[in-house]
């Protein structure tokens, strides 16, 4: 029996596809194999010695202490792409309410209420005020072209607009899905010079934190309209507001405020909804559960992201599945005492990703004791045997 602890409400028609003959689940649930989140953070939270497994019901794993799970061999999972067009939509909603002052002008609404017959004419007097371009011919630069970003990309050049993409880490998989008249480039910097609206979807790295600061906003356009539905420490906020006072930008529409830029005028800030529809919350928790059946059940990893992705059928009695540090010599070793035990390789696949590595033997033969002699191998973080 399986013990599953989710940290938030996971969706049922994700948590159905439990067998609850096999499978125990719920927020009560103690000593769990796997856990499933949402939003809660587990920074804080002790991690049992029998845990195998954490599935984030969406894409961002910031709640999740990566580091401290790959030393201990927990198996963590994300949802890329279950909430994309969740996402998209909103980002293509951005556009509009970037460009059209939609949300002001209704906030300006509120302020003519009691004015009785007089509403009419006050509203054809005020409303030059909110006036904004249309987005069709318009060049939309789309910075990360992974799951969200292909959506938007794609999405913007049926409504008419120019687009221009970057991404250093397009996958082959990425490109196949990216419509053509997408006009790819190198550099961001070809996108900052070149277009009047940008999107961010890039993850948060070292290396892509504050990509957007005073050095590259001098750099745009100067009537910009910045698009941020990805993180927000990809832009420096102190940057963002001095350049919609000064005229170096002439929106910001987020779903990641900080609490500097609440009630900036042009910026445009949203609670976080991008992946808050209920397809995407469905979406999110059927993949996550399907990652953790994979993973306890045949031992086969898909959208980890601290481990590699194996995914190996059975063809013997037996998986010897081995969590390990990527270094010289280890395969070797491993499959040196596999056969001594008297067992018999039929497959095995060995991925690595940075300093981590998964090796699968499918093996014939008796395993008694094996788990105790491969956990006794240098640079091996843990062992499971299914059968």
């Amino acid at each position: 029996m399986y013990n599953i602890l989710t940290l938030n409400k996971i969706a049922s028609c994700g948590t159905d596809l439990f067998d609850k003959s096999k499978y125990t689940f719920g927020e009560d649930v103690k000593d769990p194999d796997a856990v499933l989140v949402r939003s809660a953070s587990m920074h804080e939270m002790e991690l049992p010695d029998n845990l195998l497994a954490i599935a984030r019901a969406g894409a961002g794993i910031n709640n999740i202490p990566i580091d401290k799970c790959s030393e201990k061999g927990i198996v963590v999972f994300n949802t890329p792409g279950a909430n994309a067009n969740a996402v998209k939509e909103l980002v293509l909603c951005g556009l509009f309410l970037a460009s059209r002052k939609v949300a002001a002008s209704m906030e300006w609404l509120k302020t003519l209420k009691g004015e009785g017959d007089n509403v009419g004419k006050l509203v054809e007097k005020g409303k030059s005020q909110f006036a904004g371009p249309e987005i069709k011919g318009k060049k939309l630069g789309v910075i990360g072209l992974g799951a969200i970003g292909a959506l938007v990309a794609n999405a913007a050049v049926d409504l008419g607009m120019e687009v221009y993409g970057a991404d250093p880490f397009l996958s082959v998989d990425g490109a196949i899905h990216l419509s053509d008249k997408v006009n790819y480039v190198k550099s961001n910097k070809e996108i900052f010079e070149k277009c009047d609206y940008i999107t961010l979807h890039a993850p948060a790295t070292a290396e892509t934190k504050g990509m957007i600061n005073a050095e590259s906003i001098a750099a745009m356009k100067k009537n910009v309209r910045i698009l941020n539905f990805a993180r927000a420490d990809l832009v420096d906020s102190k940057a963002i507001i001095d350049a919609l006072a000064n005229g170096g930008m002439a929106a910001y529409v987020t779903d990641f405020v900080t609490d500097d830029l609440i009630g900036i005028d042009g910026v445009t800030a949203m609670p976080h909804l991008g992946a808050s529809s209920p397809e995407s919350e469905d979406n999110c928790a059927v993949m996550a559960v399907n990652e953790i059946k994979a993973y306890l059940e045949k031992g086969d990893i898909i959208n980890s992201v601290n481990f590699p992705n194996v995914v190996v059928p059975m063809a013997g009695d037996t998986k010897i599945c081995v969590l390990h540090k990527n270094v010289e010599g280890i395969l070797n070793n491993l499959t040196g005492k596999v056969s001594a035990a008297g067992m018999n390789i039929e497959n095995m696949v060995c991925k690595s990703r940075k300093e981590l590595a998964y090796t699968v033997l499918d093996v014939t033969g008796g395993t008694d004791g094996i788990e105790t002699t491969l956990k006794g191998v240098d640079s091996v973080i843990a062992v499971r045997v299914i059968k």
